[in-house]
């Protein structure tokens, strides 16, 4: 399988990608894409304010073709169109380089949408808080039916997404069919943690993660002993720290491994592989809070898994695209083959048979989605039939 590609370049085609894995509709995707084809020619940052002024006019549209619903009490219709509407946002947000006018405005929308699709729909997502020693860490709980206790997984941000976004990767419902509850979080360096709190990368994930299970300890519906972690794209990176260096978590996955990312900064200055989004640099640095490259690249040292592995003592699942254009597949195999005091460990390279080659399954996010869900459901004690 391939990405679908609509543009002249690696970073909006992968935006597209990952809007469709979400739920777009293809069609909503060519009207917003096609008047601004020309625009994308000039490479990945360039013509970013044509993309969000598309996208976020459709989004516009369908906010208000869901009033229209809901003043008829079709409630249902309403959220639908919300939830498309919302994604359509955050994608413009995303699409921007930081400090762009009218991007705050654009991610405030999207969250309003967002929650708005989810009190009408009735949508199994509650957004809640975990407090952390500075701040709050945003998320979203995805239960399990039934009483319970249940197990649950904790599920991270890579770089540039959000908890939204890893909700729409449908992983929380996948693993609610199984049994198993989903903690979506902002941690910091993302989502509204970043955006509306201003906290910055902890590359110490278990700083942050820790407190995910101190906050999922004390609800009456979770068990404790069956807490699992996983993270998409730098997720890679971080939930194979907290599992290693937090002993409560009972299982671990990545989805896309990033075993060193501090050494994948320097491939980047020299232009070797795709970025993940327009305008780089200034992103990282804004979710670093560094104050210029040199400062960047000092507080990114940490995020460099070697020597780290072998605190994992839990069953761990590595996954990866075989064709990755960002993150290297030999960091998989390097974060696999560390894993020696793992009692149960595997890795699973997605290849052209099945799909799921591009980065963390931006062709196709089924396999990913459902091989870590019946890991976990195998390894927390969920079900898989």
């Amino acid at each position: 399988m391939a990405l679908f590609e609509m543009f002249p370049n690696y970073i909006w085609n992968l935006s597209v990608a990952i809007a469709m894995e979400s739920g777009g509709r293809i069609g909503e995707i060519v009207d917003m894409c096609q008047p601004i084809k020309d625009a994308a020619a000039g490479g990945g940052d360039a013509g970013t304010p044509a993309f969000m002024k598309q996208w976020a006019a459709m989004g516009d549209k369908l906010i208000e073709l869901a009033a229209e619903d809901e003043a008829r009490g079709r409630a249902l219709s309403a959220s639908d169109k919300l939830e498309r509407a919302s994604l359509y946002l955050f994608t413009a947000e995303r699409m921007q380089g930081h400090g762009h006018p009218g991007r705050m405005e654009t991610y405030r929308k999207a969250r309003e949408t967002f929650d708005k699709s989810t009190a009408l729909g009735k949508i199994n997502r509650e957004r809640v808080e975990v407090p952390l020693d500075t701040g709050t860490m945003p998320a979203l709980y995805t239960r399990a039916a039934g009483p319970g206790p249940h197990p649950v997984v904790v599920y991270c941000n890579g770089l540039d997404s959000c908890k939204e976004l890893l909700y729409w990767s449908r992983l929380p419902e996948a693993l609610a069919r199984r049994g198993v509850s989903t903690l979506c979080v902002d941690q910091p360096g993302s989502g509204e943690a970043l955006r509306l709190q201003n906290l910055p990368v902890d590359p110490h994930s278990e700083h942050w993660a820790s407190k995910a299970v101190d906050w999922l300890e004390a609800q009456p519906d979770v068990d404790p002993d069956r807490i699992g972690m996983t993270g998409i794209s730098l997720g890679g990176h971080f939930a194979p720290r907290a599992v290693a260096y937090e002993p409560r978590f009972a299982s671990g996955a990545v989805w896309g491994a990033n075993h060193n990312w501090a050494e994948v900064q320097q491939k980047r200055l020299k232009r070797e592989g795709e970025n993940p989004v327009p305008h780089y640099w200034a992103h990282v640095m804004w979710a670093f809070g560094a104050s210029d490259m040199d400062d960047f690249l000092a507080k990114a040292e940490g995020m460099n898994l070697n020597g780290h592995m072998d605190g994992v003592k839990v069953s761990f699942l590595v996954t990866h695209g075989a064709e990755d254009r960002q993150i290297s597949v030999q960091y998989a195999h390097d974060c696999y083959d560390q894993l020696v005091n793992s009692p149960k460990r595997e890795l699973k390279l997605f290849t052209a048979r099945e799909g799921g080659v591009e980065h963390v399954g931006a062709d196709n996010m089924s396999y990913g989605r459902d091989y870590i869900a019946d890991w976990f459901a195998e390894t927390l004690g969920g079900h898989t039939a």
